[in-house]
């Protein structure tokens, strides 16, 4: 098997999930039960905190352990939203968010809230002065991705920083989950107020993640209950979860620092390999994030090339995994200015540290194949 599908979901890291098990067997009581199990598993959880904390420079109680990505993303952008309404209604995103940003801005509108969706250039970046143009006195929100998770493409998210910090009443939200242990991102005095991480991106569980929430950040919960991490996210903590997380999170940090490179080299190998094939078109930029590659293969269906790879055991993906089930077109590279022919025929292949040059050549070797077998069907 080769598995180029990592944006969607990583294989999870054998030590990950060695040590939920071993904290769900263990320390399987309530962290709010006031019995001696219970004040273990409560040490242990401020414990996984701690360490978080001290894996991303930031403070302790600037840690909330979430289900993932899109629980983070709401939480971020919509207790913005409630808590700070009074203020203004004005939020500011871009046009290639993930469906968990999208989605929940376009749900925002309905509750009287105006949201400006700012454009891309041909690389998928926006431009920084269109950005100080759009904010306004009633401006209470920022959210733009750091690595977006079809094309690859990085935002300045430091640039960003910079702008939001000469606006002190507003928030800046980043979604960090493709980002995450493959470009760096320091969060500790840059701007940014409220970021977004998911486990199962980084080699642990589905249902895990964390919210970095500054100091001095106040929102609105989606869940009220017994006022568990801090009240903002109510509901008995998922204490092996945390755990697995916080190790997911230590091992990819480290990966990152062994192997950030050869990974670019991976990505480099593979964009010159589908250069060579005349029926492709890469789609992503030359400056990207290290682990995607987005292209097109033109007059070919993304679902048909899926399921043709799936028959020789490679897989790779098209669009989000979050909406590609959907139609066709790629709203990201729509919103890029590509061509219909192009953002129709959309594929991703996603790299992880664990992949090799040899099963990058074996899937060029059979992406040929199969394009090929595609075109003697047709004629």
């Amino acid at each position: 098997m080769i598995y180029l599908d990592n944006s969607a979901t990583t294989v999870p890291d054998p030590a990950v999930l060695k040590s939920f098990e071993q904290v769900s067997t263990t320390f399987f009581a309530n962290p709010s039960s006031i019995h001696p199990l219970g004040g273990e598993a409560e040490k242990l959880l401020i414990q996984a905190k701690k360490q978080a904390a001290e894996i991303l420079h930031v403070a302790e109680n600037e840690i909330i352990f979430t289900s993932g990505g899109t629980e983070g993303n709401n939480i971020a952008i919509k207790g913005i939203a409630l808590e700070h309404q009074n203020r203004g209604k004005h939020i500011i995103t871009t046009q290639v968010e993930h469906p968990s940003v999208d989605n929940a801005c376009k749900s925002l509108e309905k509750l009287g809230f105006e949201i400006t969706y700012l454009p891309v250039n041909r690389n998928g970046v926006i431009a920084l002065s269109d950005l100080k143009q759009a904010i306004r006195n009633d401006t209470i929100l920022i959210s733009i991705m750091h690595v977006n998770n079809e094309l690859g493409s990085v935002q300045p998210i430091a640039e960003i920083g910079k702008i939001a910090k000469q606006y002190p009443k507003l928030f800046f939200h980043v979604d960090y989950v493709q980002g995450l242990g493959k470009v760096p991102l320091t969060l500790r005095n840059s701007g940014i107020d409220l970021c977004t991480m998911s486990g199962h991106k980084i080699h642990g569980l589905k249902g895990t993640g964390l919210l970095f929430v500054k100091n001095g950040t106040t929102l609105f919960p989606l869940f009220h209950g017994g006022e568990q991490e801090q009240a903002i996210r109510s509901g008995t903590e998922n204490l092996a979860g945390a755990v697995s997380i916080v190790k997911a999170l230590r091992l990819i940090m480290e990966k990152e620092r062994l192997y950030k490179q050869r990974l670019y080299e991976l990505q480099r190998f593979l964009r010159e390999e589908l250069e060579k094939i005349e029926a492709v078109k890469v789609n992503t930029p030359i400056h990207a994030a290290p682990h995607i590659i987005n292209f097109s293969i033109p007059g070919i269906k993304p679902e048909v090339m899926i399921h043709m790879l799936s028959e020789e055991e490679i897989y790779i993906s098209t669009k989000s995994a979050c909406s590609s089930k959907k139609s066709d077109e790629s709203k990201i590279l729509a919103a890029c200015g590509f061509s219909d022919d192009r953002a129709v025929s959309a594929l991703r292949v996603s790299l992880s540290y664990q992949n090799t040059e040899e099963e990058l050549t074996n899937f060029i070797h059979v992406l040929k194949d199969k394009i090929q077998q595609f075109k003697e069907v047709m004629e």
